[in-house]
């Protein structure tokens, strides 16, 4: 079964607001790459519903639900609500979809859920939003959709999910959620002394978490060593039934919101093998804040999971759609470099294992008590090229 990809139009034409660090089209922009590439038949897409606001109470409050349907019917809010519900900040600002957009998400992921019953890969850019608590918006996050996913997993009875992050930021509203779940597990790796200032490697949370942050300049190689040593061998312990992978592409290295400098390279190769740890795997966007990274490493992704990759410089069609993209409160954005529009993968970022990732790792390792190092190998995604 080819796997299914999630998306809807209503990211094409909403936003946060201009001077929002998500003011960018993202979600849109993969769609459209996919389209461009051929990488995408029409009984692999699935337009994403809008979930009701019945179903959000599988984790958020009633309240909640309803003070975000009015403060999008009403484009205003009260004090009380401002400070009960986190609404109208600066990071989760008043716009017109700021409902419909997330629900929109939440009921993608809810969806995906429902297509891996018996088995299989979704991947659903427009989910990942991991902040949002049960009562109250958080870190450009309204609704948990991360949650949402993996609560709706149990729903259909698997007995053994895992949930793997690499967003450069801790999943501090998944973690307080899942808190005591013996029947999931959490992997974080995420960059150390960052918001939320979450996630410390001494944390003992309740129930299955591993926190690893990481210092600064995390790399290619470092990352693969993470995965090989710590994040593979975990899962196989574990067995799940399903993994969720919190994607966000922040962590790349040209991502303004964050101080790691991994590849797009990374993100492909984590989510190849994850697909062969478990019959089911559900995919999710999260953080990202460039437009052509976000654009290229979701696209990237979805091309992995198909077994499809692109090293050349892209067709026509596809290289003007990253021609079209503009980000102008960004340096970088006003001259931008030519592989940003011309090529989908990135070059990689190889560099030295530094001694505090290995011992952080080793730490979390130890607490597993796993036996023996490169139980299992990450392997680079499949080479089966398109023109």
């Amino acid at each position: 079964m080819k796997p299914y990809f999630i998306g809807s139009e209503i990211y094409r034409g909403s936003s946060y607001g201009d001077w929002h660090p998500l003011h960018i089209p993202r979600v849109s922009t993969v769609m459209d790459l996919t389209h461009a590439l051929g990488w995408i038949g029409p009984a692999q897409y699935r337009t994403s519903p809008r979930a009701k606001p019945k179903a959000l109470t599988l984790f958020h409050t009633p309240d909640y639900i309803t003070a975000l349907q009015q403060a999008e019917a009403r484009q205003t809010l009260d004090d009380a609500t401002r400070i009960r519900h986190g609404l109208g900040s600066t990071a989760n600002p008043v716009f017109p979809e700021m409902f419909r957009r997330p629900a929109t998400g939440a009921g993608g992921v809810m969806l995906a859920a429902e297509l891996v019953r018996e088995g299989g890969i979704v991947h659903v850019p427009g989910g990942g939003t991991h902040h949002a608590m049960a009562d109250y918006a958080n870190g450009f996050c309204y609704l948990n959709d991360p949650v949402l996913c993996l609560l709706s997993l149990r729903q259909l009875g698997l007995a053994r999910i895992a949930y793997v992050d690499i967003d450069a930021h801790h999943c501090d509203g998944v973690e307080a959620a899942l808190a005591g779940a013996e029947d999931m597990l959490m992997i974080s790796v995420h960059e150390e002394k960052r918001w939320p200032f979450t996630g410390a490697l001494e944390d003992e949370a309740r129930g299955r978490a591993l926190n690893l942050p990481v210092p600064r300049g995390l790399n290619d190689t470092e990352m693969r060593d993470i995965a090989q040593r710590l994040i593979l061998p975990a899962l196989e312990r574990f067995d799940p039934d399903a993994i969720v992978l919190q994607c966000g592409s922040d962590a790349i290295e040209e991502d303004p919101l964050s101080r790691l400098a991994l590849s797009n390279n990374a993100h492909a190769e984590i989510a190849v093998a994850l697909a062969q740890l478990a019959p089911r795997l559900i995919v999710l966007g999260g953080g990202g804040y460039n437009p052509w990274s976000v654009a290229r490493a979701w696209t990237r992704v979805w091309g992995a999971l198909n077994g499809l990759s692109h090293d050349g410089p892209l067709p026509a069609p596809a290289e003007a759609i990253l021609r079209a993209l503009s980000w102008k409160r960004r340096a970088a954005g006003r001259s931008p470099p030519a592989h940003w529009f011309t090529t989908l993968n990135d070059p990689a970022r190889e560099g030295p294992i530094r001694p505090e990732i290995r011992a952080r790792t080793d730490h979390l390792r130890a607490r597993l008590a796993l036996a023996s190092p490169n139980v299992a190998k990450i392997t680079r995604p499949g080479q089966r090229k398109t023109a």
